[in-house]
């Protein structure tokens, strides 16, 4: 480990770098050293507007892996090119910041996890709603015994117009849509306040109608439109539990509804933070907590306070990644867990494409 400030290196100079470098510039146990795009000239221009300076500018990631002392990267690269740059930078004994989704199919996650494991480095995933104290508020009431035996959970979100355009609607580059672009965060929202159970079978289905539609272009191209903009899914799980989601970047109705968790002795109702166009996802903070749940003989409604927040849930993502690194910790959201959000995603898309339950066998790590 370098001494002073932690040497990182950022890899892909697109939209979501930008939070990388706002949070990298916010925390001073790191200093950003390298920047990479295989665009030339764009890694060079974001460093300057960013007021990385001082950082050398590459095409290639893999030469400044040999060539600068680093001791961590941020890979904030399309899709489809997470697990080869992710693992690249594992073997070459960097810790790895890899934003969400994971990767693309779940023999690249179990791949990437298997390499943080040979390598004995750090891979943590880039699941910021984590970090909100509400969303930990919902994992701690579920994860208390409150609730009883939890058998069913139905999660995901909507927007009303919400489509992204670029790189998000290449299937060459993003892999999907929907489904792992927001429902990812829908996924582990929900799995990571039941404790990741292992899935068991899913039994799906994906759209692309307005994608594909000119009636509803609002910045992409009809023509272009590659990847799904819907999805549902029926997910069994370890523990006897069913996982209802749904997932929507454009649909003809306000909300898809709350996360709710159903158990025994009570239930909890949750709904997202967002609001407009592009809210109704789980990839901010939350709305509201309400504890469903019987007093004495009467049915009660219970409304959780929330709690404040003043602080930057991505920059508090990238904190505590640096810290983990800086003091030899465990991966914050280790990539061994989030293998099982991965396989989830992958046998969604499996059963749409064969229109019928499949199994997911996860492999051993």
């Amino acid at each position: 480990m370098s001494e002073g400030p932690l040497r990182i290196g950022i890899i892909g100079t697109g939209g979501i770098a930008r939070a990388y470098a706002r949070a990298y510039r916010e925390i001073p146990e790191a200093e950003v050293v390298g920047l990479c795009d295989i665009i030339p000239g764009k890694a060079a221009a974001f460093g300057e507007r960013e007021g990385f300076t001082k950082a050398k500018s590459y095409v290639q990631y893999n030469d400044m892996l040999e060539e600068l002392e680093l001791d961590a990267v941020s890979v904030s690269t399309p899709n489809a090119s997470h697990a080869f740059i992710t693992i690249d930078c594992l073997q070459a004994g960097k810790h790895v910041l890899c934003e969400k989704p994971m990767s693309v199919t779940l023999d690249e996650a179990v791949n990437m996890a298997r390499a943080a494991k040979r390598a004995d480095r750090i891979l943590s995933i880039g699941f910021q709603p984590r970090y909100d104290p509400n969303m930990q508020a919902i994992r701690e009431l579920v994860q208390s015994g409150i609730l009883g035996k939890i058998y069913y959970v139905e999660t995901g979100g909507g927007r009303r117009r919400g489509m992204p355009g670029g790189s998000f609607i290449n299937k060459e580059e993003a892999g999907f849509g929907a489904i792992a672009d927001i429902g990812c965060y829908s996924l582990d929202m929900a799995m990571n306040a039941l404790g990741y159970p292992k899935p068991l079978t899913v039994t799906a289905q994906s759209r692309d109608d307005f994608g594909k539609s000119p009636k509803y272009n609002g910045g992409w191209d009809p023509e272009e439109f590659q990847v799904e903009d819907f999805g549902t899914a029926l997910i069994r799980l370890e523990g006897d539990i069913v996982l209802y989601f749904k997932i929507s970047w454009a649909m003809h109705l306000d909300t898809m509804g709350a996360t709710f968790f159903l158990g025994t002795d009570a239930g909890l109702k949750c709904t997202p933070g967002g609001t407009g166009n592009w809210g109704g996802a789980w990839d901010g903070g939350v709305g509201s907590i309400t504890l469903y749940h019987d007093l004495q003989g009467h049915q009660t409604e219970s409304s959780i306070p929330l709690k404040p927040r003043d602080f930057n849930l991505f920059t508090e993502k990238v904190r505590d990644f640096v810290l983990a690194v800086r003091d030899g910790g465990a991966a914050p959201i280790p990539g061994k867990q989030i293998v099982r959000n991965q396989a989830v995603i992958d046998g969604i898309l499996r059963s749409a494409a064969l229109g019928k339950e499949v199994d997911i066998v996860i492999p051993e790590i």
